[in-house]
């Protein structure tokens, strides 16, 4: 992943915030390298993430997937449908186009990272303003091995390039399985 961010799509309310959300979607936006990781295989980690067979309780909460194009719409749909048939089940997981995200507030933004002060500390170093923590890609890399995603391997191959401290390396490193 180059970077992710959590916030709001899929509504018509200008600016939503977690408190005055209208009819937007809480959402989670991910910038890929297409030439590392194809479209296809984020479906597959999506669908494998959540339970799409149960119903959403609200729109603020609801799966969803929304597409950029004809092919994301049409890989989205097939792969939708084979789970369905794989399942024997009704897949309630909505594919709607996208239309704008707008990011979440600071505060929801890197959740493993923010619970994790030392890495947190280290990065703000780089990143003083919460916009650029947001936007790092580092901080994005260290938060999805904080929540146990990814593997050792690419882990080591490219911890070097996250700006943390000897000691932070290491102990990223033995928290993700590898030794150091």
């Amino acid at each position: 992943m180059i970077r992710t961010r959590v916030g709001y799509s899929g509504g018509k309310k200008v600016n939503p915030t977690y408190h005055q959300l209208g009819d937007h979607t809480e959402t989670l936006e991910v910038d890929y390298d297409p030439a590392r990781i194809s479209y296809e295989k984020l479906l597959e980690v999506f669908w494998e993430e959540h339970n799409p067979t149960s119903t959403s309780w609200s729109t603020q909460y609801k799966a969803v997937i929304f597409y950029h194009g004809d092919e994301q719409k049409r890989l989205a749909l097939a792969t939708r449908d084979r789970l369905a048939a794989r399942l024997g089940k009704t897949i309630h997981t909505e594919v709607i186009p996208f239309s704008r995200f707008y990011p979440a507030e600071a505060y929801h933004q890197k959740y493993y990272l923010r619970g994790n002060k030392p890495y947190l500390k280290e990065l703000q170093r780089y990143y003083p303003q919460d916009e650029g923590l947001m936007n790092s890609t580092a901080a994005a890399r260290v938060n999805g091995y904080l929540g146990r995603n990814g593997t050792a391997e690419s882990l080591k191959a490219e911890i070097e390039g996250y700006g943390l401290s000897e000691s932070s390396r290491k102990a990223l490193l033995h928290e993700a399985g590898v030794n150091p």
